[in-house]
């Protein structure tokens, strides 16, 4: 499944750019926090400021990696016959990889939407196969295809 891998690379490469970016973030806050050293007084928050906004990339960049890892866990071989995790669902109006929740992204010129299977999107597709409708949000679907 070329396409898929391709889909697969391109997602993990943006969570990959964003993992370096978070990572400075995080080295630039604790170097500032360090070298502001101690408090000044009690009501100086200066560097407990610094070090919350490090805990929040931290936090960011550990979100980043998992998603690396559900990449890792979407398999590329066979094809697949029902919308499921890991699944390739083209339908008359948008495009869905069934992955996790990373939004819009576009692969050879074609757009495709990487959502989590838990969003109700997915809930209401689940199990369909390619020439199945469904309808979400008062919108009607037509699948055209499962990768």
């Amino acid at each position: 499944m070329e396409l898929k891998k391709k889909i697969i690379d391109h997602c993990v490469a943006i969570q990959l750019e964003k993992i370096e970016t978070l990572k400075e973030e995080v080295r630039i806050l604790q170097k500032n926090a360090n070298d502001y050293g101690t408090p000044k007084d009690r009501y100086d928050s200066y560097r407990t400021q610094m070090l919350r906004k490090k805990d929040m990339f931290s936090k960011q960049l550990a979100q980043a990696k998992e998603i690396i890892d559900i990449f890792g866990k979407i398999s590329l071989l066979g094809e697949r016959d029902a919308v499921d995790f890991g699944a390739l669902v083209e339908t008359d109006k948008r495009n869905f990889f069934v992955s996790t929740g990373m939004g819009e992204i576009e692969v050879e010129g074609k757009k495709y939407f990487a959502v989590s299977p838990l969003v109700p999107l997915v809930k209401a597709m689940r199990g369909l196969k390619a020439g199945d409708d469904f309808v979400f949000n008062e919108i009607e679907y037509h699948i055209t295809s499962v990768k």
